[in-house]
């Protein structure tokens, strides 16, 4: 909306000024306009994520990314001195709000494990992202335990309950996890 009335700026400003259509209390200043064309900027970040998260099949892995894509814009822009002091001000609330919802995410284990489990992210997303190798740990400990708690018991194979399963293991290095699979033959 704001994109739209900064390129309407000139036929939205000759509507207010108009005094039989009693708009006058509409019209917007010169530094009323400043900061909506700032303002419009800022909130492109917002546009650009919605519209990257509508546009293909939604992915719970996607969320931490696209997350600090947004931190990341609106804390450089929070010190940015090109902004006016309202829009900075703005920026650093929103950030505020964006770790309430980004703590949120530690309170899932769906999150980290989504990342770790994603064939183009793995461990090297948080370690590009620069996450603490505790952080690192901590997740890579979250999908272990999980793969522990629902997968580790699975027997796969025959419906004759009376063959005993043989296991298989596999070491994956990239998790320092060995699995352990329990196959009926």
């Amino acid at each position: 909306m704001l994109q739209f009335a900064r390129v309407y700026r000139t036929p939205l400003d000759g509507l207010t000024g108009i005094r039989e259509m009693k708009l006058r209390s509409y019209e917007l200043s010169k530094e009323e306009w400043k900061i909506a064309g700032q303002l419009a900027g800022v909130l492109d970040i917002f546009k650009q994520t919605t519209l990257f998260s509508s546009a293909q099949t939604p992915n719970l892995s996607k969320v931490i990314p696209a997350m600090d894509y947004i931190d990341k814009h609106v804390a450089s822009g929070a010190v940015n001195a090109k902004y006016l002091p309202s829009i900075r001000a703005s920026m650093l609330l929103g950030k505020q709000l964006l770790n309430k919802y980004y703590n949120m995410t530690d309170h899932s284990e769906v999150y980290q494990i989504a990342m770790v489990l994603d064939p183009k992210r793995k461990l090297d997303y948080f370690r590009s992202a620069g996450w603490e190798e505790e952080w690192i740990e901590t997740a890579c400990g979250i999908v272990e335990a999980e793969f522990d708690r629902g997968y580790t018991e699975i027997c796969i194979g025959s419906d004759n309950d009376d063959e005993s399963p043989s296991v298989s293991c596999v070491y994956l290095p990239q998790f320092s996890v060995e699995l352990r699979l329990f196959i009926k033959s």
